[in-house]
This record gives C-alpha cells, structure tokens and sequence, in this order.
C-alpha cells in the first residue's frame, strides 16, 4: 500500500528548506530543484505541493510572517507586563528588526521579498497588505497607550504608526548592510520609543 503523505506538513517542510535558501543565497537561489534538494525530497514531491516557484514563494512568505509573529507573542508573554500595550508595542518593534540569529534570517529573506516585490504585483499586492495590517496594529497600540495615559496626548497615532514603520524598515537595512550592528538599532529603537512617551 502506497505511503500516505501528509500534505500540509510536505508543504511546510519545502517552505523551510525555501526560506533557509533565500537566506543564505537570496530568491533566486529558491529553484524548484535547489528547493526540493535542501528539503530532501524529489522535484515532483515540490510540484505536487506548488505548481509554480510564485506560488512557493508566496507561501513562504506566509510562513515567514507566521514565524514573525510566533517570535513576537513569545517576547510580548515573556516581559513582565505582558497585557500593557506600550509592552506589546516595543516588544512588536523589536521583533521585526534582526537582532540575534533567527531575526537576522528573517530579515535577509524579508529584504529578498521586498526587492522581487517591486517587479511582481502579486508579491507587491501582498507585501501591501501585511504593512497595512501592521500600521494598523501600531496606530492601535498608540491610541490605546495614550488612553491609558502612558503615551504623549499629542501623538496622531496613523501619522506615527507610518513613522514607526519606516523607521524599522529603515533599521532593518541598516543592520543588513552593516553599518547599524543590532545593538545600536536597538539604542536607537529604544530612544525613538522613549520619545513618544508621556513625560
């Protein structure tokens, strides 16, 4: 009787080995062949679970972002105040800049994603969507932090949640190419938050 496979743990299995070789070699190290060797499964076993490399690709940047926010939920339980929104703010900023060995993955492969979105709309259109939601989440967290009294009153939270945004992204890069080491992204974090807090 022929082995039975199970198909979303085949899928997340060849998403690993996908997201492991963008890291280290960049997206166009993610071929279906070179995919399929990594994960130690045959090409066919990779073109049962995705018809096309975009179609693999967009699904590892689904698991990408499942990791993001698994390692954020992680440090927001692991603080001392896990219920207070100024906690799950900078515990949210802190988990999308690469500051150790599992961050820094992420982020190389998030980098990846971000230049092959500029030239594919599908990727754009998703890319779009996800910074929506975390702008989102930020503006939320603000809001909430200044009714709370813990945030400046004076604060626009849409404004400052597209702020915070770009300033990660900004941090991201410069921890990429070096010139930023993570500690001193995370100085400039932290002086950027305690910025916005009430006197």
């Amino acid at each position: 009787m022929p082995k039975q496979v199970d198909h979303d743990a085949r899928r997340l299995q060849i998403a690993k080995a996908a997201f492991d070789l963008i890291s280290e070699r960049g997206l166009e190290a993610a071929t279906l062949r070179d995919v399929a060797l990594r994960a130690e499964v045959s090409l066919g076993a990779v073109q049962r679970c995705f018809s096309t490399k975009d179609e693999m690709i967009v699904f590892v940047l689904e698991y990408m972002n499942q990791r993001v926010t698994e390692r954020i939920q992680g440090r927001i339980s692991a603080t001392a105040d896990p219920d207070s929104t100024v906690t799950m703010l900078e515990q949210t900023l802190i988990g999308i800049i690469p500051v150790d060995r599992l961050s820094l993955a992420e982020s190389r492969v998030w980098l990846a994603f971000i230049a092959q979105a500029a030239v594919n709309p599908k990727l754009a259109a998703i890319q779009r969507e996800q910074y929506t939601g975390t702008a989102e989440l930020f503006a939320l967290l603000l809001k909430v932090g200044q009714d709370t009294g813990k945030l400046r009153a004076d604060l626009e939270p849409a404004d400052e949640a597209e702020s915070l945004l770009t300033f990660t992204d900004g941090l991201n890069i410069q921890i990429l190419v070096g010139r930023l080491s993570p500690d001193d992204a995370l100085a400039a974090l932290h002086r950027r938050l305690d910025a916005l807090r009430k006197a």
